[in-house]
């Protein structure tokens, strides 16, 4: 049984655009890692997903080749909103650029939007 999905996932995603693949296929696909590739897609990290197969859902993504570093955040720290800027500075190159990915009562979304929507969390993933 596999303990870290995410992990996995974002792993395969990693390995794929440091080879140059522009198409990935990981299984297994959980609620939690389709809310992550949907914000990947929306800040334009990947192209498109989608979800093949009834029994054993698989998916396939799109790479769009912008991705120079992306993994989990272990152990997944809790977040309040004055803590941002030290995971910021702690997991990210520089400011502005990368995100990191929060799950918040609000649903997953990036730490800026989290910042606007004064929301705390726990940190999941960075991506740069």
């Amino acid at each position: 049984m596999e303990h870290d999905t995410l992990a996995r996932v974002l792993e395969a995603i990693r390995g794929a655009e440091a080879r140059g693949k522009l198409e990935v296929t990981v299984m297994p696909a959980s609620r939690l890692i389709k809310q992550v590739l949907e914000l990947l897609k929306k800040e334009d990290y990947i192209k498109s997903y989608e979800t093949t197969g009834e029994t054993k859902p698989v998916l396939k993504i799109q790479l769009s080749g912008t991705i120079n570093k992306i993994g989990t955040i272990k152990p997944r720290y809790s977040i309040t909103l004055s803590d941002y800027e030290r995971y910021e500075s702690r997991y990210l190159p520089a400011k502005d650029f990368g995100r990191l990915i929060v799950s918040t009562p609000k649903g997953v979304m990036t730490h800026i939007d989290a910042k606007a929507k004064k929301l705390g969390g726990v940190l999941l993933a960075f991506v740069y």
